[in-house]
């Protein structure tokens, strides 16, 4: 089966993060990125490369590292608790090393990497800067564990897509309602 990134959790951050499905679920835990094709994959859906980068196992595995390091201290901050300090200091080494390599771009003003793996790290960066992370959530599903930024008015966003970990929590619900052969 052929992978298609899902990119909904509001910042390349998150959908960088949300590579491992069914993260708190470890029977069913998938890292989509444990194939290069798959990374090769979401990075041209996520638009840092074009058709015909190349892409190698030493990209692979910085990703891997910025997605381990941003979850850990991401997931942390979904569910209201402050991270621990080695996650915070992981990833403030991997913010000081990114933006200590990347250049100034004058129009439009911005940072910029050279490569595919400093342009996540920056987005990385990009998200604690730029961001609400007051907004951060952790998908309601007990298995999912992905994260997304809660853009409603209300702040009501509980599932990282309402048809997928949203349409089986609702199926679940009316099944635990209807099988005992009662009506709602």
């Amino acid at each position: 089966m052929t992978y298609r990134p899902e990119l909904i959790g509001g910042h390349l951050a998150l959908d960088l993060v949300n590579t491992v499905a069914w993260r708190l679920d470890p029977g069913r835990t998938v890292d989509r990125f444990a194939e290069l094709s798959n990374v090769e994959c979401w990075l041209l859906a996520a638009g840092v490369i074009t058709d015909g980068a190349v892409v190698t196992r030493r990209l692979c595995d910085d990703l891997v590292a910025a997605r381990d390091i941003a979850y850990d201290v991401l997931a942390s901050l979904a569910n209201g608790q402050l991270p621990d300090p080695a996650p915070i200091d992981a990833l403030q080494g991997l913010i000081v090393e990114v933006v200590r390599s990347a250049s100034v771009e004058v129009s439009p003003f911005e940072w910029r990497a050279d490569d595919p793996g400093g342009a996540v790290r920056l987005a990385v960066w990009r998200l604690f800067e730029d961001e609400d992370l007051s907004r951060l959530r952790q998908c309601g599903d007990d298995g999912c564990g992905w994260l997304f930024l809660d853009r409603s008015k209300n702040g009501s966003r509980r599932w990282c897509s309402s048809a997928d970990c949203g349409n089986r929590a609702r199926a679940r619900r009316h099944y635990e309602r209807t099988r005992d052969g009662s009506r709602p």
